[in-house]
């Protein structure tokens, strides 16, 4: 038996197993870099974390129907379930398909449509977090905003950025903006690879209700101390760290000492089908750490960005968890 978890900061189209991407690929007549599971398999061994954006854009193009998105949103609840998910609040970059001739309304309506069956079919409850690529011309970042907030009623609950952090997100203020104007939490990608100055950045001009990643703030105590005293949670992601070498081991990763500090921190995957990870392998590598799933489970309740029912809901699944089964082991 398992303990319940909850995903805060997972991208759909990262979760796509080879086995998916092929069926969908060949159902869209499109190619991929490889054409056999094992290829893409071997694919996603990254170098550095400019190798993985050029992989993600190589994979996630095939991605183009209705059909595609629903698909993605329904097998990654049903994975997430195996490993005692209740809750997932899944990313999606709408802009790309988008941009490739898939309208809008298509791409939102196939992720709703898969997280609404997702629920159905698995109890799992799924909201969804459109994020603006950093690197798409800029008219992109409102129109995905104004879009996401026609879905607010179907589970869309924030407005994030995604993608190279050396692009910076005092950009993206307008679109923000206009997000939160429509009733969108602000949850975008900071302090991962363009470090402390990325997190101030976001602090300063998008007004976060969490930071996605944010890690790199242990570099600067004041910017540490300015996350724990205004509760902005961050939605930490062990082993993508590591495989992207944002840090050089698991050992190396700072999720100790930020917790320590008084900063709220959520547990995800980020990408797992292409980091090789699930939820179980990031709590079996916080357990390393010292930390305890019961802590980040009431992370989670607070950094989600859900209804207050739902809330609720979660917090009693938590308080009728016996938790004591699922120590972490002291650390030496």
């Amino acid at each position: 038996m398992t303990f319940p978890k909850i995903e805060l900061h997972v991208h759909l189209e990262g979760t796509v197993r080879p086995r998916t991407l092929l069926e969908i690929a060949r159902r869209n007549s499109l190619p991929l870099p490889a054409d056999t599971e094992e290829g893409l398999a071997d694919l996603y061994r990254y170098r550095d974390f400019t190798h993985f954006l050029s992989v993600w854009a190589h994979t996630t193009r095939v991605l183009r129907g209705e059909a595609d998105f629903r698909q993605v949103v329904v097998e990654y609840a049903r994975d997430a379930a195996s490993h005692g998910a209740v809750y997932v609040e899944g990313i999606f970059a709408p802009a790309e398909p988008a941009q490739r001739g898939t309208s809008w309304d298509e791409v939102f309506t196939g992720y709703c449509d898969g997280a609404q069956q997702a629920r159905e079919e698995t109890g799992v409850e799924v909201r969804l977090t459109p994020d603006i690529p950093r690197g798409f011309p800029l008219e992109y970042a409102e129109l995905t905003a104004r879009h996401a907030i026609r879905y607010r009623e179907r589970g869309v609950v924030a407005l994030g950025i995604g993608g190279s952090e050396e692009i910076p997100p005092e950009r993206f203020e307008r679109a923000f903006a206009v997000g939160r104007a429509g009733g969108l939490a602000s949850v975008p990608h900071a302090g991962e690879w363009a470090g402390a100055r990325s997190v101030w950045g976001a602090l300063e001009s998008l007004r976060p209700d969490r930071i996605r990643h944010g890690v790199r703030a242990v570099e600067d105590g004041d910017l540490v101390s300015e996350l724990a005293a205004r509760r902005v949670v961050l939605d930490v992601c062990l082993i993508s760290n590591v495989v992207t070498h944002v840090y050089g081991s698991l050992a190396e990763h700072p999720l100790p000492r930020l917790m320590a500090a008084g900063i709220t921190c959520s547990l995800s995957t980020d990408d797992p089908a292409m980091f090789g990870t699930d939820l179980s392998r990031e709590y079996d590598a916080a357990a390393a750490l010292g930390i305890d799933p019961e802590r980040l489970y009431w992370a989670g309740v607070e950094g989600a960005l859900c209804d207050e029912a739902t809330r609720s809901r979660l917090a009693e699944q938590g308080r009728a968890t016996d938790w004591s089964g699922f120590r972490a082991p002291v650390r030496e």
